[in-house]
């Protein structure tokens, strides 16, 4: 019975087995009898017949081939010039003008650029075994047209034979709908030589054919429904980014936009930047892109706005710097407060000059906190923050951070927080206010080689004039 029941067990499997086995014989043979043969010849990177099968259509076919030709040749090659010469060599390929030959001797213009736009599928396609396909000669600097105006995609296109006015709008991607009343086409057209010029105006739904090196212009006026806007950051009830008009929002009404501006905004110290030289500086100086509606509530935003403040503080100084250092520093901050004569302080009166600033795109309006403290900093014992005092002056600022300190140098400077101007309180009666800074520098110390090397300049130049007298005293005689 045993012997039986394996004998019995055997034959079930071994019938499972041939039966899997006939089934994969079978779809073998019908993938192997799916396998045709495509031939690619033309501009094309590579060239040749290659497998493909009947599930396949043309644009997947040439990517595919394309790709691997390409993963093949650049394999494991690190020499940067052979790895330019390939891509010298795998150019782009038209994908506009393709010619697809049949077995049976129909030909098919294809145009896989329209596919790729309107997905329709009678541009790409099955393959048949036996298919050639034939690319063109891609030359898009004399084989072109262009379209611009009031399309969706404007730019060069490649030309092809037969192209016409419907065929350049349908490749821009059709009439961009932000545009109102299209006042109709102008093409213009050069003559051989390239010194005449013939313009050629039709309605938009007149499909005149096209010539190689037209130019298309969709006219109509310059929608002005732009992204116009400003941002304010700093001490408001809402911060960000505010919608403007294009010329006539006035900075009250912005500010209104904002939620008004907290009891902690120091107007004094409030600044307009403006906006593309503030975009350019903030972004590359802080990696902050004015364009984009990060959260500008954030501290971190916040703070680095702020910053900013910090590099107007050498630009009345004494100190000395390289000139192109310097030059630099100041002309960044000359464009960047180009105009910024305001007086936010006279804000809260609608009919004043700062309430009326009309504000451009692009505009940043930082409102920094109240700051009810002189900063002190430099050859003191506690550099930082101390209190404000009303009528107090320098020394009184001095005594509270800890004394100067061994190698403090004479020429103190008070800078003054709202202009930055630094001024010499030994020199001048200074009114020392609230947000001001007081710099104590250090006494450059000097080695014995310096004031050697400097007396030794002191005596060629006093030899130099001892010499030149003894000279005009010879001549004299």
């Amino acid at each position: 019975m045993k012997r039986i029941f394996v004998l019995l067990f055997f034959i079930l499997f071994a019938n499972t087995f041939l039966t899997q086995t006939r089934e994969e014989l079978k779809s073998s043979s019908i993938a192997t009898s799916s396998i045709i043969s495509v031939t690619v010849g033309g501009d094309f990177a590579v060239s040749g017949s290659f497998p493909s099968s009947f599930t396949e259509r043309i644009d997947q076919f040439i990517t595919r081939i394309y790709n691997q030709a390409y993963t093949r040749a650049i394999g494991n090659i690190k020499e940067p010039w052979l790895i330019a010469q390939i891509n010298r060599q795998f150019k782009k390929y038209p994908i506009r003008g393709i010619k697809l030959k049949r077995a049976s001797g129909e030909i098919i213009t294809i145009d896989l650029l329209k596919f790729r736009l309107n997905g329709d599928f009678k541009n790409n396609p099955y393959l048949k075994n036996d298919d050639v396909l034939i690319f063109p000669p891609f030359d898009e600097d004399k084989n072109f047209f262009t379209i611009n105006g009031a399309v969706n995609k404007p730019g060069k296109y490649y030309f092809v034979d037969g192209d016409q006015l419907s065929d350049a709008i349908e490749l821009a991607q059709g009439i961009n709908k932000a545009y109102e009343n299209i006042q109709g086409v102008e093409i213009s057209r050069l003559n051989y030589s390239g010194n005449k010029i013939k313009l050629i105006k039709t309605k938009l739904d007149s499909d005149i054919p096209l010539q190689r090196g037209d130019q298309i212009r969709v006219l109509a006026e310059e929608t002005q429904r732009k992204d116009f806007h400003v941002i304010v950051t700093g001490e408001v009830n809402m911060p960000g980014y505010i919608p403007i008009t294009k010329n006539n929002t006035t900075l009250y009404n912005v500010i209104k936009s904002a939620g008004g501006i907290k009891p902690t905004g120091s107007l004094r110290r409030a600044r307009l930047l403006s906006g593309s030289v503030a975009s350019y500086i903030i972004y590359n100086e802080f990696g902050l892109r004015l364009g984009e509606q990060f959260k500008l509530n954030s501290i971190v935003a916040s703070d680095k706005f702020i910053t900013i403040e910090a590099m107007l503080m050498s630009r009345m100084s004494n100190l000395t710097e390289q000139d192109t250092s310097y030059f630099f520093i100041e002309n960044q901050l000359r464009l960047l407060l180009d105009g910024n004569n305001i007086d936010f302080t006279t804000l809260n009166n609608k009919n004043s000059k700062a309430s009326n600033f009309i504000v451009k795109d692009g505009d940043v309006i930082i409102i920094p906190k109240i700051d009810n403290t002189i900063y002190i900093f430099g050859q003191v014992a506690k550099t930082g923050k101390i209190i404000f005092k009303e009528g107090a002056n320098y020394l009184y600022y001095i005594d509270k951070a800890g004394g100067l300190s061994e190698f403090s140098d004479d020429d103190i400077f008070v800078i003054k927080g709202q202009t930055r101007e630094w001024i010499s309180p030994i020199d001048n009666e200074v009114k020392i206010e609230p947000g001001d800074f007081i710099w104590v520098p250090k006494d450059p110390h000097r080695s014995f080689t310096y004031y050697l090397n400097q007396t030794s300049v002191y005596f060629s130049i006093i030899g130099t004039i001892a010499t030149i007298l003894l000279l005009l005293n010879q001549f004299g005689k």
